[in-house]
């Protein structure tokens, strides 16, 4: 406890650690003050009928930070962004030169990826505020709008998912832990008055040990999520000693940690954007009367999208996918092996180079199985317990309280970072 208490004043005394943190706030309350200011020609009746019971919609709100249950200016989120940063990922397996790219061309190399990533954005936030527009006009959510006034809509929600990422990216370099993650994380946290509100406003006495129960799972889901996201295995290394005239150099020993959840909250976030994506790319094309076969695969969609048994097992499965492939992105053990042998260093009882990247690469893989299948049973199991309660609002909170655990934990392991290296 002291020594939390000594970091905790470390962070609040230290004029930079202070400014990061102040800067993360403040990009915040931009973010709220933007998911307060709704779109024109909004019908709210109509808004509160369509989103009511839909978990769908509610997924993507939380997707999106928050922003979709008003329809605000950043009704889109950063959905886009991460669609597009999706897509450049998948291009660094399918292209040699992009992976060459982001990989081996240094810090260069990673800006201009990362530039192709923002510029993939703008297209994407065009398609996606186009068929969420048209598909809530269709519903009668928005008002019936001339041209001219549904392509200032369009602007302007695509003009705030633009902002947002870059207020994502600012926080990223200006602030602590990752942009992205922090601005759903606030979406998340900024919705759960209301959602305790509905609750009690639906609050129903022969419910009361559903509710007392998912409270003890929800608890016991964060002691897991922490345990597992914490837990490393530890790859012992020694480094080979060095005679340089009278003096000798090396000889130490050492240990290379290696994550059992290297992704994160990534593989939630990227799953997600995959089992919405079918469903606005269908909301896009219905603007189209010529194309007949567009409602049926729609309403197809539709149907698989509320089957919970479908739904979770889709869920379940692109986590796991999901996971295997950020890990496979992040960690490359061929190059690990040739960063260790370079800096003479090697595992006991392995030989350095090609057995040491193969041994790195099982052990990897068998740390990433127990993780992925960790990560996609505690993604669906709320799935399950709203298929046994009949309360969707369990499902997307479990999705939720994943994606806020691993932010949480993300940003203290950054605080800590940064108070250590003032300490030294």
């Amino acid at each position: 406890m002291q020594i939390f208490i000594h970091k905790l004043k470390i962070a609040f005394t230290d004029k930079s650690i202070r400014n990061r943190i102040l800067f993360v706030l403040a990009a915040l309350v931009i973010f709220r003050a933007l998911a307060a200011v709704p779109i024109p020609g909004i019908d709210q009746e109509a808004l509160l009928r369509f989103f009511e019971g839909n978990a769908f919609l509610g997924l993507m709100s939380v997707f999106t930070g928050g922003g979709l249950t008003n329809l605000s200016l950043v009704m889109l989120g950063v959905g886009p962004y991460i669609t597009a940063s999706i897509i450049m990922q998948l291009m660094t397996v399918m292209s040699p030169k992009m992976k060459e790219l982001h990989a081996e061309n240094g810090e260069a190399g990673r800006a201009k990826f990362q530039q192709y990533g923002r510029m993939l954005t703008l297209p994407l936030a065009i398609l996606q505020g186009f068929g969420f527009l048209t598909l809530l006009q269709s519903q009668g959510v928005i008002s019936n709008l001339t041209s001219f006034e549904f392509a200032v809509n369009v602007v302007l929600v695509v003009a705030g998912s633009m902002l947002l990422m870059w207020i994502g990216e600012l926080v990223t370099e200006f602030g602590i832990g990752n942009g992205v993650s922090i601005i759903i994380f606030a979406g998340i946290v900024a919705s759960i008055p209301q959602t305790f509100g509905q609750m009690l406003f639906s609050y129903d006495p022969t419910r009361l040990p559903i509710y007392i129960g998912f409270i003890f799972v929800a608890l016991a889901i964060i002691y897991a999520v922490v345990i597992m996201t914490e837990a490393e295995r530890p790859v012992p290394i020694t480094y080979a000693k060095q005679s340089r005239g009278s003096k000798t150099y090396g000889g130490s020993t050492s240990y290379l940690p290696l994550r059992l959840n290297q992704a994160g909250v990534i593989p939630i976030i990227f799953a997600l954007s995959i089992l919405l994506f079918p469903q606005m790319v269908l909301n896009i094309l219905s603007a189209f009367p010529t194309l007949t076969w567009v409602p049926n695969a729609l309403t197809i969609i539709s149907q698989i999208t509320t089957n919970q048994v479908i739904y979770g097992a889709s869920y379940f499965i692109l986590v796991v996918l999901f996971t295997f492939f950020y890990t496979a992105v992040t960690f490359d053990p061929q190059q690990v092996s040739k960063n260790l042998q370079r800096s003479g260093a090697f595992i006991p009882g392995i030989r350095p180079g090609a057995h040491t990247a193969q041994y790195l690469g099982n052990v990897i893989t068998r740390l990433t199985l127990v993780g992925a299948a960790f990560l996609g049973f505690v993604a669906v199991f709320p799935v399950g317990m709203t298929v046994l309660t009949n309360m969707p609002q369990l499902a997307i909170g479990g999705t939720a309280l994943l994606i806020v655990v691993n932010v949480v934990l993300d940003l203290i392991r950054r605080i800590d970072a940064q108070v250590s290296l003032r300490e030294y």
